[in-house]
C-alpha cells in the first residue's frame, strides 16, 4: 500500500513534525483508506484556488484533518479522540464551503456534515479497521463531543488552530513561518475555561496576542470580495449544472475537483465553461453600491465570523486575551466588524445563451 505521508512536500511533512514528533502507526492505516484518500483531491481553498486572483499553497482536505488530528493526539494521546478528528471532514464535497454557499448555510457552514456517519458506515476498510481496534462508530463520527477537537467560536479548538496555521502558511496566505507556527504552538497547554470545561489555551499574553492578531488578518480575509465572489460563483455553476443534470449530487462528493472542473470546461450551457473561465483568468473583481445591471454579481449578508479569544493563563488564572489586552480587543473588533461591499461582480451574465 502506497504511503499518502511520504509523497507530501517538505513544507506540510515538517509542518506535521511540528504538530507532533510522533506520527501513530494506526493513524496511518485510517489514512490510506479509499474513503480518506479521496479527501486529498480536494483542496482547503474552496476552489478558489483555480483562479488567478490567488496565489496560494495546495493543501487539501486531507492535510488538513490529518494535522487535525496530530494536534488532537499530541495533546490528548487518546484514539477515539484523533480518529474523530481524522474523520471530522470525510464528508467534504468539492469546492468545500462553496457548496455550503449552494446550500444557503452561509453563518454555520455545515451543511454537510450529516454525511460523515454514512460515508464512515459504507466504508469497509475503515469499518475493519474500526472493528479491529474496538471503537464504535458513534465514538468517531462526531468530533463534536470532544472539546479539544472541535468547540464554540471563539473559543480554541484543534480544528481551529489547524486552520489558522495552515491557512496562514500559505493556503490563504503567507503570514507566517514554520517557525512561528512552532512558536506559538509551544506556548499552547490544555487549560480550562469559565464553563469548567477543558479546551486549548496559551501561557503567555504575548504569543497568545501574536496569533490572535493573525487570527484577525485571516478572518478578514475569508470575507474579502474576491473570496466572497468565488465562492457564490462555483456554488452557482454548480447548481446550474445539477439543475440541468449534467452533474448530479453525489458526484460532488465522489470526483475530484479536477473531474468537476473538466465537466465544467465541456459545459456549453448558460456559457457556463466560458464565464468559468473568465473567473479563472480574472486578476479582481469590481465592487458597486448598486446592483449591477446585466452582469453576474454576487450580495451577501451574514457570512460565518471566524475569531477567536483565546484563554491565557493571566496570575496563574485563565482568562480570556481580550478582557486582558487592548491589543486583541482591537484585532478582534476588526474582525467582528469587518464589511465588504455590498454588491461584488465580474463583467459576464449567465442569463446569457
Amino acid at each position: 500500500m502506497s504511503n499518502y505521508i511520504e509523497n507530501l512536500n517538505e513544507t506540510v511533512k515538517s509542518y506535521f513534525k511540528i504538530l507532533s514528533n510522533e506520527f501513530p502507526d494506526f493513524l496511518n492505516e485510517y489514512i490510506n483508506t479509499p474513503a480518506m484518500l479521496k479527501q486529498a483531491r480536494i483542496s482547503v481553498s474552496c476552489g478558489i484556488i483555480y483562479s488567478k486572483m490567488y496565489n496560494l499553497m495546495w493543501y487539501s482536505s486531507l492535510d488538513h484533518s490529518i494535522a487535525v488530528s496530530l494536534i488532537i493526539w499530541h495533546f490528548t494521546k487518546n484514539k477515539k479522540q484523533t480518529l474523530a478528528g481524522l474523520f471530522h471532514d470525510i464528508a467534504t464535497p468539492v469546492f468545500k464551503h462553496s457548496i455550503d454557499f449552494m446550500n444557503k448555510d452561509y453563518e454555520k457552514q455545515e451543511s454537510t456534515e450529516e454525511l460523515t456517519t454514512k460515508i464512515i458506515s459504507e466504508s469497509k476498510e475503515i469499518m475493519a479497521l474500526l472493528n479491529r481496534d474496538g471503537i464504535k462508530i458513534e465514538e468517531v463520527a462526531n468530533y463534536h463531543i470532544y472539546p479539544i477537537a472541535d468547540n464554540e467560536t471563539p473559543q480554541l479548538s484543534s480544528d481551529r488552530l489547524e486552520y489558522t496555521f495552515s491557512n496562514g502558511l500559505g493556503a490563504t496566505e503567507k503570514l507566517w513561518t514554520l517557525d512561528d507556527i512552532k512558536e506559538i504552538y509551544n506556548d499552547i497547554e490544555i487549560q480550562q475555561n469559565e464553563n469548567g470545561i477543558e479546551e486549548l489555551g496559551f501561557k503567555n499574553k504575548e504569543i497568545a496576542e501574536k496569533f490572535t492578531h493573525v487570527v484577525s488578518i485571516l478572518s478578514r480575509l475569508y470575507r474579502r470580495e474576491k473570496t466572497l465572489f468565488s465562492m457564490q460563483f462555483l456554488a452557482d455553476i454548480l447548481k446550474k449544472m445539477t439543475e440541468k443534470k449534467i452533474i448530479n449530487v453525489n458526484d460532488l462528493y465522489n470526483l475530484s475537483e479536477k473531474d468537476i472542473i473538466e465537466k465544467i470546461n465541456q459545459c456549453s450551457e448558460n456559457n457556463i465553461s466560458k464565464n468559468f473561465n473568465a473567473w479563472k483568468n480574472a486578476t479582481d473583481v469590481n465592487t458597486s453600491d448598486v446592483a449591477p445591471t446585466k452582469k453576474y454579481f454576487v450580495s451577501i449578508g451574514k457570512t460565518k465570523v471566524r475569531y477567536i479569544n483565546p484563554l491565557v493563563n493571566f496570575n496563574n488564572k485563565y482568562i480570556r486575551l481580550k478582557d486582558i489586552s487592548e491589543a486583541a480587543k482591537t484585532d478582534i473588533n476588526k474582525a467582528i466588524n469587518y464589511e465588504t461591499a455590498r454588491y461584488i461582480y465580474l463583467d459576464f451574465d449567465f442569463t446569457e445563451d
